[in-house]
């Protein structure tokens, strides 16, 4: 039997898919934002399944003054509904990171327990100097492992330290992409140690949606391409803690004309600046960039208009690219 991050029991087998959108308050929703949530609404409810709305709010320092509230008003312009949520409830919550960081800490107590884990006082010019530690994405430079003999052992800090997963040698991260079918990387190799949680206590993005996912039973997560590099460490954390990583749809970034992935606050991209406009309209400007043009009148009402996208939704016909913001503006004007 599978167990959550918290050592909980989870059920055997989950019966209806249950999907999630997860989006951070540090900016305005954007249109690629809106697109991610009516991909993550019509893979759910496609299989009749369920979903529910996460806010990873974890680094209170970018958190926005007023953004969580404008993302709820700007998911209830697009007509989009939860099942479960921070205004919903429901029986997984509480639905904002910020109020699960003793579930955090307890799945690192748990790997702390096997050893897996281990105090790193490192600062980041240091990791980027160390010859072994070559460019791995956006988390910058591999960890060279240089505190990893020292465990969890209390000593002298140079300053806050940083908690590491002590990734085995040949940790291999096996999951489910729904396009590409089953991937697997070599962990050790690809990132080495990462952070489950900063020196300042701020716990990683990395740890908090794998315990997250595990302990609201999700069995399908809809998020943005950018983070497919992600999936790897996550799917081994999953299994060191006892569960599977859901299977995964990576949606499309939407970038400018000149190929760059668009800011939170460009023009034009934030999605209020499209409330002028009847929501149908922005549903389904969005449906056709991302390979669904929709069969529906000019008139359609938002319900009709979310129906039809529902039903029409097929992950194979999403683009094989990045789209580009032009597509969405031309089915706009």
């Amino acid at each position: 039997m599978l167990k959550d991050a918290g050592g909980q029991a989870i059920v055997a087998e989950i019966s209806v898919t249950r999907g999630r959108f997860a989006p951070s308050p540090t900016g305005l929703m954007h249109l690629g934002g809106a697109a991610a949530a009516l991909v993550c609404l019509a893979s759910a409810r496609t299989s009749g399944g369920c979903m529910i709305l996460r806010i990873e709010d974890l680094d209170r320092a970018r958190v926005a003054a007023g953004d969580e509230d404008g993302i709820f008003d700007d998911l209830a312009w697009l007509g989009l509904c939860f099942d479960e949520g921070p205004w919903e409830g429901g029986a997984c919550g509480p639905y904002r990171q910020s109020e699960r960081g003793h579930l955090y800490d307890a799945a690192i107590e748990r790997l702390a327990s096997r050893g897996l884990t281990y105090f790193c006082d490192c600062s980041r010019a240091e990791i980027a100097r160390a010859a072994s530690a070559p460019h791995v994405g956006e988390e910058g430079p591999r960890y060279p492992g240089t505190c990893r003999s020292e465990g969890m052992r209390a000593r002298p800090f140079r300053r806050p330290p940083a908690v590491r997963l002590a990734v085995p040698a040949g940790a291999r991260g096996r999951y489910d992409d729904v396009r590409a079918g089953s991937i697997e990387e070599d962990v050790a190799s690809s990132a080495g140690d990462f952070v489950l949680r900063r020196g300042d206590g701020v716990h990683a993005y990395q740890l908090a949606v794998v315990v997250d996912d595990l302990a609201m039973h999700i069995t399908e997560i809809v998020r943005g391409a950018d983070l497919a590099s992600s999936a790897p460490r996550q799917a081994l954390l999953a299994e060191l803690l006892g569960g599977v990583l859901p299977k995964v749809l990576h949606v499309p970034m939407l970038v400018g004309q000149d190929g760059e992935r668009l800011a939170k606050r460009s023009r034009g991209v934030p999605l209020r600046d499209h409330r002028a406009r009847r929501p149908a309209e922005v549903v389904r400007a969005l449906a056709f960039a991302y390979g669904h043009p929709l069969e529906v009148s000019a008139e359609a009402s938002l319900v009709d208009v979310l129906d039809v996208w529902c039903r029409a939704f097929d992950p194979a016909r999403l683009p094989n690219s990045d789209v580009s913001i032009a597509l969405v503006e031309s089915a706009l004007s």
